[in-house]
């Protein structure tokens, strides 16, 4: 900002005596010629007067590049004023992203430690049923009524076997849903029951098994939400017994009878690559 106004300064000094001196030069000339008798009075007025006339035409030239020059100061003022507007925006920006990712990252870590605690007090939980027998169970032995006739004591045999199966520990949970099976064949779980058997069996290269407990739930249970799952479970056995064509028909009844289903729209990709 000083440096420009020194500019600005010194071009107007300049051209100040420039003036000056061009008009100081016609003037000499002037009055040497009328000393010398060249012209008259008249004639040496007239001379005057062109040159002042061409002294303001120049002054106000002057004028023009300095108000020019203000013009182009202001600009520049105004660009380096957008252009720190702008650095700022930007550290501020960069500042909440910063913040906005420590809170992600730490959201993260405490939906971590959530699920790490979670299961810990739910395998906790499942040791210790199956080393003290439960109120419920020791209320039903003594009142003499069968353990099948207990939903309490069905739904948590379920959920021992389905954490196993969640587990990986596969062999053990296909134990457990048999002897849930076995149990409590009127619960609400026999469906996802037969189909975790599929799955399990399935992951430890049964796939005669699994086809069975798979064709359960599809045939016997098919008005559940699982029997589409389980006709694709099916089509995945034929396809390991290499009974390649029985996959295809299967992978087709469950695009006809589950049409609006997420197994249909996967059969469907299945079938264009299934040779």
């Amino acid at each position: 900002m000083a440096a420009e106004s020194s500019y600005r300064s010194e071009l107007q000094r300049e051209i100040n005596l420039k003036l000056s001196f061009l008009l100081l030069a016609a003037l000499c000339v002037v009055a040497g010629q009328a000393r010398a008798g060249l012209f008259s009075d008249d004639e040496a007025r007239q001379q005057i007067q062109e040159i002042g006339a061409r002294v303001s035409s120049l002054q106000e030239s002057g004028n023009q590049q300095i108000e020019a020059s203000k013009q182009q100061t202001r600009t520049l003022l105004d660009l380096q004023s957008q252009i720190e507007s702008l650095k700022t925006d930007l550290r501020s920006l960069l500042g909440q992203n910063e913040d906005l990712t420590h809170k992600l990252q730490d959201a993260d870590k405490k939906l971590k430690d959530f699920y790490i605690d979670l299961d810990t007090r739910v395998r906790h939980f499942e040791t210790t049923e199956t080393a003290t027998p439960s109120p419920a169970t020791q209320s039903v032995a003594e009142s003499g009524v069968p353990a099948t006739d207990d939903p309490v004591l069905g739904d948590r045999a379920y959920e021992a076997a389905h954490g196993l199966f969640k587990g990986g520990k596969h062999q053990e949970a296909v134990s457990a849903f048999q002897e849930f099976l076995k149990k409590f064949p009127e619960s609400v779980y026999v469906p996802s029951a037969y189909y975790e058997m599929g799955a399990a069996y399935f992951v430890l290269n049964d796939y005669k098994n699994a086809l069975t407990h798979y064709q359960v739930l599809a045939g016997k249970y098919g008005f559940t939400p699982k029997a589409p799952e389980a006709m694709l479970g099916i089509a995945d056995c034929q396809q390991g017994l290499k009974a390649i064509a029985s996959a295809r028909k299967t992978l087709k009844q469950l695009i006809a009878k589950y049409p609006d289903s997420e197994a249909a729209s996967e059969a469907k990709k299945r079938l264009a690559t299934l040779k």
